[in-house]
């Protein structure tokens, strides 16, 4: 099904607004390294459910993994680390509005990369789709910019920006990276390759970070585990989302899954909105109005 992809992708977005909402709760309690490794290691037996269970559901056996797959889902597994940990940089950093503002350009990044690493090209129609989509989210993320339009402007000069920059970009790499890895496993069921691949990257991630944990900040598993409960809830979050990601980006290039994602922009605008019945700035209605023009261009374009 040519548009299975996109309720995939939704999903995805909608669990990782829940997750960054409950990442709240361990916010003072873990550094960012323990937080992370909380995302993953809390993560995984939901990982190894939905390998499970499509294993179960299709009858196949597991892709057998080779070389080209491990060394794609290493560098996916990495680069999403190093971004993750650059974004919190990020958001230590006295501007942080406009470092998280244009960690959001991934998805035009993530065009670029594919087209490179993977020889997959995006029409124009769709370049033109992520552009308009790209300018939405900075006028929404810049939301509490002391000078939005300098910020918006000229915004990426200053050492927040390039961070943000640099942390999409590595997004980007983890992004294309997983799909070339589910790819190479040559799977015709994707959701199965995806799966696979989830597996894998999760588990050495948590081997990676267990490992740095262990050499710098012994005392953090500790903490980890203390805070079971809020961790649990925020992995089961994650995993969900990462396998609808990693599910889509099986399935699509991977610049429109990012694409489509931004929705989840909508969806934080919204809870602000309706739940917190924060007023809404101009700027940030001006951003959703172009959001959802990108995303319904690209669809238009991928579809069409």
């Amino acid at each position: 099904m040519d548009w299975a992809w996109i309720p995939i992708t939704i999903w995805a977005a909608a669990c990782q607004t829940t997750r960054t909402a409950l990442q709240k709760h361990l916010k003072g309690r873990l550094s960012t390294n323990g937080a992370s490794f909380t995302r993953f290691a809390y993560g995984l037996p939901l990982a190894l459910a939905y390998l499970a269970a499509t294993v179960l559901a299709t009858g196949r056996p597991t892709p057998a993994p080779h070389a080209e797959f491990l060394g794609w889902m290493l560098l996916g597994a990495v680069a999403q680390i190093l971004a993750t940990n650059l974004l919190i940089l990020a958001l230590t950093m006295r501007n942080f509005v406009v470092g998280t503002a244009y960690s959001k350009t991934e998805a035009i990044q993530a065009a670029a990369f594919g087209m490179v690493m993977l020889g997959e090209p995006v029409s124009a129609g769709g370049i033109a789709a992520i552009l308009i989509g790209t300018v939405g989210v900075l006028l929404i993320s810049l939301k509490g910019s002391r000078n939005l339009l300098h910020d918006f402007l000229w915004g990426w000069r200053e050492t927040p920006a390039l961070i943000g920059i640099g942390s999409g970009a590595l997004f980007a790499v983890s992004a294309i990276s997983f799909r070339a890895a589910s790819l190479s496993l040559d799977e015709t069921f994707m959701p199965l390759a995806a799966a696979t691949t989830l597996a894998w990257a999760v588990s050495v991630q948590i081997l990676l970070m267990l490992g740095w944990l262990l050499w710098r900040e012994p005392g953090e598993l500790r903490r980890v585990a203390a805070a079971w409960r809020p961790g649990l809830v925020v992995g089961m979050a994650s995993a969900a989302g990462s396998a609808g990601w990693f599910t889509a980006m099986a399935m699509q290039v991977a610049a429109y899954v990012r694409m489509l994602g931004m929705v989840e922009m909508v969806f934080t605008f919204l809870v602000a909105y309706l739940i917190f019945r924060e007023r809404p700035a101009r700027s940030e209605i001006a951003g959703v109005a172009l959001l959802l023009a990108g995303i319904l261009l690209s669809l238009a374009v991928r579809l069409g």
